[in-house]
């Protein structure tokens, strides 16, 4: 958890603030077949980077160096960005697109870089060693670890809850197709 009053509070509203800027998104959203399916091709990405990831972490325990965490230090945030992104592009909305750039730019550096100072605490060595080698957040796709010694971990995926992701974006897209279709 953040230690800093504002960091606490950033940290605590940005997944309320995600559900009000959802429900903005989809009221204002105006898609077609072809945004969605542009959208769903992102989403995709992004839920199989997250996926990925959650198979890695073991939170607060040891520092996450292999699957994803071999390109970027945070690939679970790099996944949301391309979640919110893929909902942008499907919303068919330059509005939408503003209100998911203007969330994302509002909560996602504070929040990262509150992680990174919590990382240098838990594990000083290891992060310094590790921060010298991998991106903050924009992927390197070229490898930048070694081999990582550990593979996706799916009882991980089950104990991070990453699931939630999945049902989260299904139920979203729902909701754009069903005004897709009932929308004139």
């Amino acid at each position: 958890m953040p230690e800093s009053k504002t960091a606490r509070t950033i940290y605590r509203w940005r997944v309320r603030s995600g559900l009000f800027v959802l429900v903005a998104i989809l009221v204002l959203a105006r898609p077609t077949w072809r945004s969605i399916f542009i959208g769903l091709a992102v989403c995709a990405l992004g839920l199989f980077i997250r996926a990925w990831a959650s198979g890695h972490i073991r939170k607060e325990k040891s520092l996450a160096v292999s699957g994803p965490y071999r390109y970027t230090r945070n690939p679970l945030y790099f996944g949301n960005f391309l979640l919110g992104l893929s909902i942008a592009l499907a919303t068919h909305s330059w509005w939408c697109g503003g209100l998911f750039v203007a969330y994302f730019l509002i909560f996602y550096p504070p929040v990262i870089l509150e992680e990174r100072e919590r990382m240098k605490r838990l594990f000083p060595k290891e992060y310094e060693e590790y921060r010298k080698k991998v991106p903050l957040f924009l992927p390197r796709w070229k490898r930048v670890m070694g081999p990582g010694g550990t593979k996706f971990d799916g009882a991980l995926y089950q104990k991070n809850k990453e699931y939630r992701a999945l049902a989260g974006s299904l139920i979203t897209y729902g909701i754009l197709i069903a005004k897709l279709l009932l929308l004139p």
